[in-house]
């Protein structure tokens, strides 16, 4: 029913892992094979692309839908539908910033301090162009095809690059001026297609699947049995998405209580739980959680 693109590159990994989370694996017969399948009636084809590419193929109905940045959805200028965010990049979760670089012992303090006819290299050409238009910079901005950081000071006076955490910049000696965009992957979709109930039906359902697993990806079920006159005491430190949930035990003054918590929290929790009265306390993996 659905065709579908998927990042190749940095993303590659990040992407591929979450669609087996959701239980949409990614098959294909080599890692440098351009042409996959997906075993669910819902997606016809899948192609891996490079991510720069894909807002531009989903707007002209190459593909139904995709997995890319923001970053490249602005530096394409392309008309798609976002239907929703993926909250992970190549390595995190949290999103990338598209930033303005200059070098560490520089004088330039602020964007506007950048003086007409700067060198500018990035691999964001059109979006860095309208950022320093927009604040009455003219800069000679200049394609790069890589190593962009390595490029200040003898070909470029400042650069706009990708981070996550931004130490990457901080270890070749550059200093951030300022954040042009905050960008996360999102999954965007073919506006005939979308205008399609049958296709804009899966494409929600795919959605559901891939939001799911990565609101479970950090978070773990406990299942513990606690008795009346401790049952205070433990539901006080247990965190929960919502209330947790209480069954009373057959033929005792006891509960069995489940609830979701961060994966971080546990190892601190289930001692916690254990000197409050909780018994047959039971960590469970979730593959998803669905709102």
């Amino acid at each position: 029913m659905l065709s579908l693109v998927l990042p190749k590159g940095s993303l590659e990994k990040a992407t591929f892992d979450l669609f087996s989370r959701a239980d949409l694996t990614v098959r294909r017969t080599s890692e440098v094979d351009y042409t996959a399948s997906i075993d669910d009636p819902r997606v016809a084809t899948v192609r891996i692309l490079r991510p720069q590419e894909i807002p531009a193929y989903v707007e002209e109905g190459l593909f139904d839908l995709g997995v890319t940045g923001r970053d490249w959805i602005e530096e394409t200028g392309a008309s798609v539908v976002t239907l929703g965010e993926l909250a992970y990049s190549k390595a995190t979760s949290s999103p990338i910033r598209v930033v303005l670089a200059v070098a560490a012992d520089s004088s330039i303090e602020k964007v506007e301090d950048l003086q007409a006819g700067c060198r500018v290299a990035t691999e964001y050409p059109r979006l860095t162009q309208r950022f320093l238009s927009a604040r009455g910079v003219q800069a000679e901005v200049r394609f790069s095809y890589g190593a962009t950081e390595a490029k200040i000071p003898d070909i470029a006076d400042a650069v706009v690059e990708i981070t996550e955490t931004g130490r990457a910049l901080r270890a070749a000696g550059l200093r951030i001026l300022d954040t042009i965009l905050v960008s996360s992957t999102e999954l965007v979709a073919n506006r005939a297609a979308v205008a399609d109930p049958e296709k804009r039906r899966a494409m929600g359902q795919l959605l559901t699947l891939l939001q799911g697993a990565l609101e479970a990806r950090d978070k773990v079920l406990l299942k513990l049995n606690v008795g009346e006159q401790e049952l205070a005491a433990v539901i006080g430190v247990l965190p929960s998405m919502k209330s947790p949930t209480l069954s009373k035990l057959f033929g005792e003054s006891a509960y069995a209580v489940e609830t979701v918590v961060p994966k971080a929290d546990v190892n601190v929790l289930i001692p916690a739980l254990k000197e409050r009265g909780a018994t047959d306390i039971i960590e469970l993996a979730l593959s998803k959680i669905v709102h």
